[in-house]
């Protein structure tokens, strides 16, 4: 296979199913010499910020000097983004190599007299460690794709595992209750390790604490440990202090937008700082050039600037919520057209709810992954109820431009509602700035 059929293969591959095991995933990772075991992990799960959260410690890592690699997911515009070493996306030719060593094991493992069918998020992670390993990765800072105690990821034994907050998605598969999200999503707590978590709620906390106990795992609070004050916004980001157990960090900057990164930074730190515990050289320095030079687009991201254009891949209720606080607090604008697209199992009501207290007008569209959009009908009907104008636009490139036809110099253009609607929106924008 070429890059293009080896990609369309692995699309190809079943997503989810019934009886999730680990078995395919280890039994594959053995196969192929357990590359997981060639590197220090760092294990980052949660609902909201777990893509920033990792994004950060591995340009805390990076800038301590260690090879650092990164694996998160979804990708916005390139598969490609998924896998990263130094920064770095791993190259197509080694895409493309390592899903066809993969393929065979993958016909072998479905041929057993007792068949091991993987799935795609198993295929992705083994192509991942297998790279990290060949590349001589030093730590891996590895994000949970969906829940934990069952993801593909969960094999590791992290030197530290990180869970961000939790929220409601994905129900049908973690259930119904946020007590029971956070027992699938406290599977990756590990014993001969730490637990570094910004949960707030104590019923949420308690199911991670109860867990942790019962393994002998010490577990971090990030909102008792840490302290922190926003300084200033501006338009490269934001200036804060911050304060944990540890030390003191004055006049940190980070190009991301909302108190939610300034969150996701405190998580951040305090999860190096448990590293540095287990004799890791991380300085302050490191610490401030990581956080400043931190690379995670599509989160409050100014794509352009007259008008003002701002994607973000706030795909919930709670991360709208955290946008909406943003923007009314960090940006100036007169009028504001959200372009949305929202996938069918998410809490349309509240995310539609959050953001019709910033917009002025809405344009519907679909993301290019169609099979998830929600119809327009559905955020018509919320839309309604909020008391807003809007307009449907089912092609995504017709609607980025006619909402920027209709915003002023000085109004504002939000692109929000999905990860694939943001990875849609960056290529539209930067092919348009680009001409």
């Amino acid at each position: 296979m070429n890059y293009d059929e080896a990609l369309e293969w692995l699309f190809n591959v079943r997503r989810f199913g019934p009886e999730r095991t680990l078995g395919p995933t280890k039994h594959i990772l053995d196969l192929m010499g357990n590359p997981q075991e060639s590197f220090g992990a760092i294990h980052v799960g949660g609902t909201n910020g777990k893509g920033s959260t990792s994004a950060m410690i591995a340009s805390i890592l990076h800038a301590a000097g260690y090879k650092v690699g990164l694996y998160t997911s979804p990708h916005l515009e390139d598969f490609r983004e998924r896998i990263r070493v130094g920064g770095e996306m791993i190259p197509a030719e080694d895409v493309t190599r390592l899903l066809n060593e993969i393929e065979v094991l993958f016909n072998r493992m479905i041929d057993y007299p007792e068949p091991m069918p993987l799935r795609f998020f198993d295929i992705v992670t083994a192509a991942c460690f297998k790279y990290f390993k060949e590349q001589g990765v030093d730590y891996g800072v590895i994000e949970v794709g969906l829940g934990g105690r069952l993801d593909a990821t969960n094999v590791l034994n992290p030197l530290v595992s990180v869970i961000t907050n939790i929220g409601f998605e994905h129900v049908n598969i973690l259930g119904p209750t946020l007590e029971d999200i956070a027992y699938e999503k406290g599977g990756i707590i590990k014993p001969n390790s730490v637990l570094v978590t910004a949960e707030e709620r104590d019923n949420v906390f308690n199911v991670f604490k109860e867990k942790a106990d019962s393994i002998g795992t010490k577990v971090v609070r990030v909102t008792e440990t840490t302290t922190s004050e926003k300084k200033s916004a501006f338009s490269d980001g934001q200036i804060f202090n911050l304060a944990t157990e540890n030390a003191r960090y004055d006049a940190l900057l980070i190009p991301l937008f909302g108190g939610h990164q300034i969150i996701n930074a405190a998580t951040a730190v305090s999860a190096v700082e448990e590293l540095q515990k287990k004799d890791l050289s991380i300085t302050d320095e490191a610490v401030r050039n990581g956080l400043r030079h931190v690379y995670w687009p599509a989160r409050l991201e100014v794509v352009n600037k007259k008008p003002l254009v701002v994607l973000d891949c706030a795909k919930d209720a709670e991360a709208t919520e955290a946008v909406r606080r943003t923007i009314q607090s960090d940006f100036s604008y007169g009028r504001l057209i959200a372009v949305v697209s929202m996938s069918s199992d998410k809490n349309i009501e509240g995310m539609i709810e959050n953001i019709a207290q910033v917009a002025d007008h809405f344009i519907i569209t679909k993301h290019s992954v169609t099979a998830r959009a929600a119809e327009p009908e559905v955020l018509i009907k919320e839309i309604n109820k909020a008391g807003k104008t809007y307009q449907v636009q089912l092609e995504s490139d017709i609607a980025f431009e006619t909402a920027v036809n209709q915003a002023g110099e000085g109004d504002m253009v939000l692109v929000i509602g999905s990860v694939y609607l943001a990875g849609d929106a960056r290529s539209y924008f930067a092919d348009r700035l680009n001409a």
